[in-house]
């Protein structure tokens, strides 16, 4: 008797595609038609570039990720399994498209103590700490509140960072002859001039080929991916960290946890809103935490560290054509077909050739027109930006730097906002009026109480707050001894104007009489 073949049988339908499975049975399968775009504008918009552009990433991946494990202080194979896990996961798992998250500098000099006084176990199970914080972080919708950061501090960190990038070349440049320094210019010029010819394959990738080419060619003797350090030559194994399980263990990986988690999802999230940019769509940022979360919490079991968004690498993804998760996945599934069947080619590949594609990314990602454009900008917010990238780099920091800005952005808004509160008077002696204008809180407390005339005897006193906003405690003291000023000098103060949500306020933690209080008032 022959065997029933197995069949699928499809059908477009207005609300989706029907598809029919018969095998003894038949029943009907529908997927919807939005989802199908949704998967296709995430996975497929255009599969060539993407696959293109995720080649570079690879080839670029690996001398940052066995750097980074050098600095870490642990073996090369620990960071190359990082970035091909958490590449791959965060395709699947993060809430930004064609971003590359892999082993980064960044994270790695957050875990050099943790290694050198407790060992690589324990950095293992720390990076899994750090995934579930973030998943924690990702499931209260605090990614969202990157949108805080201004826009000033956003470009402190891009240009930070693309200096970052510019110096961490500079060991393959001082002092490696002039032979490297003319391959590096040819590089650069392919780079640059290639796009002329044609856009239809990266430049960058186009300038690693020919080079290595180059070099292999003549057996040119320079430095290459193979001196950096030695490639691993098997598949990851799944690994659970050999650490106890006691209170001790969450005290030495705790902080580092926690430190790692804050920095890598500023790292991705700031990195995240630069894409969001170059590429003119919107990303989930409480998704992208849960994907950090995710990837982070996979990498330490397949024997990696944990990691987050390189702003390199999604900018050369970006540049060279990748937009959707395509690209992501391609650059993690390349890199570990090209560290365990080509490594062989990958350790001959010449350094000159990846530090002119990393000076590409650098040049690229530093915003000229900010610079261009100190003169015109407000000086606040060119105070704002300097101080994020001076920081930043002297530090190696990026938390230190973006927090920094943060905190002078918001010092300046209030200064500014402050600023804008006025007291207007107007009536006699015996019954002024006072018609206050702003927004009321801790800054602009002096400004306020300088608008009033506390002497003399007035009858009645009124106070019209239609036109303000009270924000906070001080603001609340204040009315309460302007008040109570008047009321001394027996004056019968009356305060108006309130919105429901001020009255609450002044009700909750307000001190005058509340009878001299009338019904709200919306502004």
């Amino acid at each position: 008797m022959a065997e029933k073949a197995l069949k699928w049988t499809w059908s477009e339908l207005p609300g989706g595609y029907s598809g029919r499975r018969s095998l003894g049975q038949r029943f009907t399968v529908s997927i919807p038609m939005s989802l199908l775009a949704s998967l296709k504008r995430e996975w497929l918009p255009q599969p060539r570039q993407d696959l293109l552009s995720g080649t570079v990433v690879a080839l670029a991946l690996i001398p940052e990720a066995i750097a980074f494990s050098i600095i870490a202080g642990v073996d090369p194979a620990v960071g190359l399994y990082a970035s091909f896990v958490i590449a791959v996961t965060i395709a699947f798992t993060g809430g930004r498209p064609a971003m590359i998250s892999a082993a980064t500098g960044a994270m790695s000099l957050l875990m050099v103590t943790l290694v050198k006084d407790h060992g690589l176990e324990y950095l293992f199970a720390a990076s899994i700490l750090t995934g579930l914080i973030q998943i924690v972080i990702g499931l209260l919708k605090l990614g969202s509140l990157i949108r805080f950061v201004s826009k000033s501090v956003m470009t402190g960190f891009v240009n930070s960072l693309a200096i970052l990038i510019f110096i961490a070349q500079l060991p393959e440049i001082i002092g490696m002859g002039w032979l490297t320094y003319a391959l590096i210019a040819g590089a650069l010029g392919i780079i640059y001039l290639f796009p002329y010819l044609t856009r239809a394959v990266p430049s960058p990738l186009v300038a690693i080929l020919v080079i290595s080419a180059i070099v292999i060619g003549l057996k040119l003797d320079v430095r290459t991916v193979g001196d950096m350090g030695v490639l691993p030559t098997a598949l990851p194994d799944f690994h659970l960290p050999q650490v106890p399980l006691n209170w001790e263990t969450l005290t030495i990986i705790g902080p580092v946890a926690l430190t790692l988690a804050f920095v890598g999802l500023l790292e991705s999230l700031l990195t995240s809103n630069i894409v969001d940019d170059m590429t003119d769509t919107a990303s989930d940022k409480d998704r992208e935490a849960r994907g950090q979360g995710i990837a982070n919490i996979l990498s330490p079991l397949f024997g990696g560290m944990a990691g987050c968004a390189m702003i390199g690498q999604s900018v050369i993804n970006v540049k060279s054509g990748g937009r959707s998760r395509l690209s992501t996945l391609w650059a993690g599934l390349f890199l570990l077909f090209l560290i365990l069947v080509l490594q062989d080619w990958v350790r001959q590949i010449p350094m000159a050739a990846l530090v002119a594609v990393m000076i590409m990314v650098s040049v690229g990602t530093f915003d000229w027109g900010a610079v261009m454009r100190l003169r015109s900008t407000p000086v606040q917010s060119s105070v704002v930006m300097i101080a994020t990238t001076v920081t930043v780099v002297l530090t190696h920091d990026l938390s230190k730097g973006v927090l920094l800005g943060v905190v002078l952005s918001a010092l300046f808004f209030a200064l500014k906002v402050s600023k804008l509160v006025a007291v207007e008077r107007s009536g006699d002696d015996d019954h002024p009026r006072y018609v206050v204008k702003g927004q009321l809180f801790f800054v602009s407390s002096d400004l306020f109480m300088a608008g009033f005339e506390f002497h003399g005897h007035p009858k009645t006193v009124e106070i019209d707050l239609n036109h303000a906003r009270v924000w906070d405690l001080t603001a609340v003291a204040n009315i309460d001894k302007a008040v109570f000023r008047y009321r001394r000098s027996g004056a019968e103060v009356t305060v108006i104007g309130l919105s429901e949500a001020c009255s609450t306020l002044v009700e909750k933690v307000g001190q005058f009489d509340k009878t001299h209080l009338p019904g709200a008032v919306g502004h």
